[in-house]
């Protein structure tokens, strides 16, 4: 078997190192984390997509191995300076769960050409408001943060977006919920230094352009997500033309740490159609 070649490294991106892997050959295909994660939320998806595409994967400045910096950015301007250190040309494949999912969508409605298909995990439209009730343990995550309980807080945070409703700890893969818990604690530790002020990557939320969107979009949402996170992918699906929705079973958030083969055939299948 043909061993992974994959070079890594720290990216100068202004006064931010992001750290980044990359692999393989052919359409690029851009893997872009969870709020609640690192780049290793991939580790399922990397060397196997990376059979068929130029993968890349990165940690978000303050997750994982990209420290955070002073000084104000956008998430969106980071992955353009990242995509042009590294060489990556268009168009992309654009992969993102929750936040990573929101900010491929935003980077797709600002550059239509450069994109040539979206795959959202968990995910909602920057701008999206719903009246839909939250988990309990909301609560009681922000109580913890005000507390600075950091490892309280990533084990409710891991409960929420992990286990999911309805699911106990001890009902799901333990070595991804550890992965989980120690990849949100890295960020929280992150955050808690203070540095850096995120800014909007978008100037008009996606939540009001959906109808504009011209690029294939998968929708993949666990059947145990939040109650908003159900609602947005519902929410997507009727106003993005031609968009699929898929609902993974005894899934939540992350649900390609839950469910890695069949999320991976979901997403051949989904990329394999484009090439009809």
């Amino acid at each position: 078997m043909t061993q992974l070649q994959a070079s890594s490294g720290l990216a100068t991106v202004g006064k931010a190192r992001i750290y980044y892997e990359i692999a393989g050959k052919g359409t690029p295909l851009v893997m872009i984390h969870a709020g609640v994660a690192d780049s290793r939320q991939w580790e399922n998806e990397f060397a196997h997509f990376a059979k068929r595409h130029r993968v890349l994967r990165y940690d978000l400045r303050g997750y994982g191995k990209s420290e955070p910096v002073e000084g104000e950015f956008r998430h969106m301007q980071d992955l353009h300076a990242l995509l042009e250190a590294l060489s990556v040309p268009d168009p992309l494949i654009l992969m993102g769960c929750s936040m990573g999912g929101g900010l491929a969508m935003d980077f797709a409605l600002a550059h239509p050409a450069r994109v040539r298909a979206l795959t959202l995990v968990g995910s909602g439209p920057s701008g999206l408001k719903l009246d839909v009730p939250a988990p309990p343990k909301f609560e009681q995550a922000e109580a913890a943060w005000k507390a600075g309980d950091l490892d309280l807080l990533a084990e409710l945070e891991t409960q929420i977006w992990f286990d999911g409703a309805g699911r106990a700890p001890d009902q799901v893969n333990q070595t991804m919920r550890q992965l989980v818990f120690q990849m949100n604690r890295t960020a929280l530790g992150n955050e808690a230094k203070g540095l850096g002020k995120r800014m909007p990557d978008a100037v008009t939320p996606a939540a009001g352009l959906l109808g504009t969107l011209q690029v294939p979009l998968l929708i993949v949402v666990g059947e145990h997500d939040t109650p908003f996170i159900r609602a947005a992918a519902d929410y997507m699906l009727e106003r993005v033309p031609g968009a699929r929705k898929v609902v993974i079973k005894d899934a939540a958030h992350l649900a390609n740490m839950d469910h890695p083969d069949e999320f991976r055939v979901l997403v051949e299948q989904f990329l394999s159609q484009m090439d009809r």
